[in-house]
């Protein structure tokens, strides 16, 4: 057994706060995630963002959430969308995630359809999760945006993955 002053030296151990913002974000990009985009449409259009914070709720009901930053250009049109749909990509998808974060061009040269919601669905992606807002939960700097699954899309697939700051595949 390890003493704890032992375990101490072998790792960085902090408060987080204002001034080890980076630390903190570092600490976080040690956990391996999947990269999904969800998608809606507003008065203007359809609309996408790529999001690394989904995950499973509940089975019965079928519920997942995700969680759009306050300080997003679309976090408004996101909690404000009463349909969306929640895509997990394969890792031949990077382009998708690209296309779909600050800057990137968005719907432009990608193929998309409409379910019956007329949310925007991108074909293809190793899952899809067609939802209807469930509920909001304010969560600091964030907003836990909670789905009731309608209907899933699912393929076979290797999927993206991202940690540490990068993208990349799962080995085994």
């Amino acid at each position: 057994m390890m003493a704890a002053n032992d375990i101490h030296a072998m790792e960085a151990l902090f408060v987080p706060g204002g001034d080890n913002h980076r630390a903190y974000r570092n600490a976080l990009g040690s956990f391996t995630t999947g990269v999904t985009v969800v998608t809606a449409t507003t008065a203007d259009g359809p609309i996408g963002m790529t999001v690394n914070s989904f995950a499973s709720v509940s089975l019965d009901p079928p519920l997942v959430l995700w969680s759009p930053a306050k300080s997003s250009s679309r976090y408004s049109a996101f909690t404000g969308a009463r349909h969306f749909a929640i895509h997990v990509l394969g890792a031949d998808q990077d382009h998708l995630s690209a296309a779909f974060t600050r800057g990137g061009s968005g719907f432009d040269g990608v193929e998309v359809c409409f379910n019956d919601e007329e949310v925007p669905v991108l074909p293809g992606t190793l899952a899809r999760f067609e939802c209807v807002q469930q509920a909001l939960h304010d969560a600091g700097d964030h907003t836990l945006v909670i789905g009731r699954v309608l209907r899933v899309a699912h393929r076979q697939g290797e999927p993206l993955c991202f940690s540490g700051g990068r993208f990349g595949r799962f080995a085994v």
